[in-house]
């Protein structure tokens, strides 16, 4: 793999199925995650950026940015999930509704003493992580976190001040995955919270895609109030669930004429782009160590319940190089005059680094004609992180990590 690779797409041209898994989606469920989301005192709807100049410079008629870098102070979606899924499961252990259990309650001393000690599992690259790192300190709740070789020590760090036991173990994310399984089922009161899912384990995964509809449903209402009805929506993915729950919200909302959907993937860990090609519906994995500067996409294994909404309603999957997100962060972070400077970490801006290439690369006309882009297209991207990475952040703009020296990503040293 090197900087001069090319992106590689396919259209949706796989088999159905029965479609079971839209209804989780539905936007009901994503109205409960949101209202309990606004129990917290730190939420606040994280802004919709629009970049006029940039649109206009891309072909675009409107160009939109939902900026999870300013998410409960976190950096990163991914605390919106864990912190449902962690309410949903007390709520269900005590025979509640999650609706009965705002903030205010989880975090009281009656709760705790009515629910008890439970120790929270899960495996991360970092966001997921201190997201669920975070929602158990706030409960009082204890938190176990395994990240996968190559995580850096500030990822490692900014999980460790949420009171929870961290490690960096020599296993790639999936591994990660089944080692943190193995620990809750053998601890007492332990409980794996994790948006990967399988046969078997997809409840709270699915709680976990809901919890990302409040992403979705904000984008909705702040588009609908600027008076724009997008019709593409360009929406990363690791194992799919925030892909999934988007996707799935927006095909729920707009039935009769959903937007163009396009999911964008790391091309070291691009499973659900291989599971496309194959077109009967079956799952590929992608093994190995998976190196890629987009540690957040860093993951082999499709989670079931997503994959199920993507291949009935994404419009195409899209296997991204690394020089496409080092390239989206440098645009996030050098915007035209007149357009807002957005922070943007390596596995939030991979979509801006496609859109950029599909409207200014020839080699991509293809692609462009394929998604219908045009000086009609009005185009939502999630940037689902800011500088999580410092560092890295600063080698990507400062030094040009896969710009023009042309060198290979060879794994953190």
């Amino acid at each position: 793999m090197n900087s001069t690779d090319k992106i590689k797409w396919t259209l949706n041209n796989i088999k159905k199925s029965d479609d079971r898994q839209i209804e989780n989606m539905s936007l009901a469920e994503m109205e409960k995650a949101s209202r309990f989301h606004k129990s917290f005192p730190q939420y606040d709807a994280t802004p919709l950026t629009s970049l006029p100049n940039l649109a206009k410079y891309l072909g675009l008629k409107r160009l939109f940015i939902k900026d999870e870098s300013y998410r409960f102070g976190l950096n990163a979606f991914k605390v919106l999930g864990g912190s449902y899924a962690i309410a949903k499961y007390i709520a269900q252990q005590l025979g509640k509704d999650v609706s009965e259990v705002p903030y205010k309650v989880l975090t009281s001393d009656k709760l705790r003493k009515e629910f008890g000690q439970a120790t929270f599992f899960t495996a991360t690259d970092g966001n997921h992580g201190r997201g669920i790192a975070w929602a158990a300190n706030k409960l009082g709740q204890k938190c176990v976190v395994r990240m996968p070789k190559g995580s850096t020590q500030t990822r490692l760090e900014n999980i460790a001040k949420e009171n929870a036991t961290v490690t960096i173990e020599n296993l790639n994310y999936d591994d990660c995955v089944r080692m943190a399984a193995k620990e809750a089922a053998k601890t007492e009161n332990g409980i794996m919270v994790q948006d990967t899912a399988w046969e078997g384990y997809e409840e709270i995964p699915t709680w976990i895609m809901q919890g990302y509809g409040t992403l979705a449903m904000e984008a909705d209402q702040q588009l609908e109030a600027d008076g724009c009805v997008p019709t593409h929506i360009f929406v990363q993915a690791g194992v799919g669930s925030l892909a999934g729950a988007v996707i799935g919200y927006f095909a729920n909302r707009f039935k009769e004429n959903p937007p163009v959907m396009v999911v964008a993937e790391a091309e070291a860990a691009n499973c659900l782009y291989r599971s496309a090609r194959q077109c009967d519906g079956s799952r590929v994995n992608v093994t190995g160590d998976m190196l890629t500067i987009m540690a957040g996409l860093a993951c082999g294994e499709a989670n079931t319940v997503s994959w199920d909404i993507l291949r009935n309603h994404a419009s195409a999957f899209v296997s991204c190089p690394d020089w496409v997100s080092a390239n989206g962060t440098r645009i996030y972070s050098s915007p035209l005059p007149g357009d807002k400077q957005i922070i943007s970490g390596e596995s939030g801006s991979v979509s801006m680094g496609l859109i950029h290439a599909v409207m200014t690369k020839p080699e991509y006309k293809d692609l462009k004609a394929a998604l219908k882009l045009d000086e009609n297209s009005k185009v939502l991207l999630i940037s689902s992180e800011g500088d999580t990475d410092p560092e890295r952040y600063r080698e990507i703009t400062w030094e040009g990590l896969y710009g023009s020296d042309k060198k290979p990503f060879a794994g953190i040293q």
